[in-house]
């Protein structure tokens, strides 16, 4: 019997995207509500409870809500896209080349919670320095970043799209999140394994899907003898053995001239360069992704089939 697959908010960006992801695949069973119905909190809960992996594509109460239409049933797992439980108790988070052991972690786990686009890049930059003891706990990391347009949702995608929408927005390029209490700040921290939390600086691009994350460093904040060829080692040790996270070699990234934040539209993959001189005082760590892939909804289709492979 094939697997029966739940989306919870199938028609949201995430949602879509989930789905088209999924479109042609002929190993599980999509159950869906109408969107007419999406409201039917009967017809929702019965739905969920009748699947064997729920996927919730909603806004945190939204979540926790269905979690608890959920309580007392053993046999649904539940992969939940929102804030809501990324750095709970009880729950794997959802990267699976986070640690060499994740993917296990996620395979075994009944609960797990997706990252956030932005935490994915930082959190792949940070931990592996973290891991190998170059990079401090303590140490003041920021992290400066730019997405597409479509992180933000339908009603971002009106205002970018649409001159005539009420709130339409202009500008090519916006920073926000200026109060410094971005809702993804916990999670980087956490799974950063920093003990301070990241200044975490976000943006957005007039452009449909892609991402930059950057974490600038100087060397001589760090622990040892830290340069940029200890940095890059310590990033292709970490990854070595898979084929979602690419590391760029280092003359690979030398020889560019820019980095394209769309460069990995439509594809659920990461690459992740270190920038420097030789010799420098300073590197600069990038993340290059898709908002709506690695990001996002390609992070949760991974996950479900790490989830049915158990």
């Amino acid at each position: 019997m094939k697997p029966k697959i739940f989306i919870d908010g199938e028609h949201g960006t995430t949602g879509l995207q989930i789905r088209t992801r999924m479109a042609g695949r002929d190993d599980v069973e999509l159950l869906s509500i109408p969107e007419a119905e999406r409201r039917n909190a009967r017809l929702r809960e019965d739905l969920l409870n009748s699947a064997d992996v729920a996927i919730l594509c909603l806004p945190d109460d939204a979540a926790r809500q269905a979690v608890e239409m959920l309580a007392g049933n053993d046999t649904v797992r539940v992969i939940d896209t929102s804030t809501a439980h990324r750095t709970a108790e009880g729950w794997a988070y959802g990267f699976a080349e986070m640690d060499k052991a994740q993917a296990g972690k996620i395979r075994a786990s009944r609960r797990v919670a997706n990252p956030g686009c932005y935490p994915t890049g930082a959190i792949g930059l940070i931990r592996p320095l973290r891991r190998a003891g170059i990079l401090p706990s303590g140490h003041p990391v920021t992290v400066n970043a730019v997405s597409g347009y479509t992180g933000g949702g339908k009603q971002m995608i009106a205002q970018m799209e649409d001159p005539g929408h009420a709130e339409a927005i202009t500008a090519p390029h916006f920073l926000y999140g200026l109060p410094l209490k971005h809702k993804h700040v916990p999670e980087m921290k956490m799974h950063g394994l920093l003990d301070r939390a990241p200044i975490f600086s976000p943006s957005v691009g007039r452009f449909p899907q892609g991402m930059i994350v950057q974490v600038p460093l100087f060397l001589d904040d760090l622990s040892g003898d830290a340069s940029l060829e200890s940095i890059h080692a310590a990033l292709a040790d970490h990854y070595a053995g898979q084929e979602i996270v690419e590391v760029v070699g280092l003359d690979r990234s030398a020889a560019l001239a820019r980095i394209d934040a769309t460069e990995l539209a439509d594809t659920d993959r990461m690459k992740l360069f270190v920038f420097g001189s030789k010799g420098g005082s300073a590197v600069n760590l990038v993340a290059l992704l898709d908002n709506l892939g690695k990001g996002a909804s390609g992070a949760a289709v991974q996950n479900m089939d790490l989830m049915l492979s158990a």
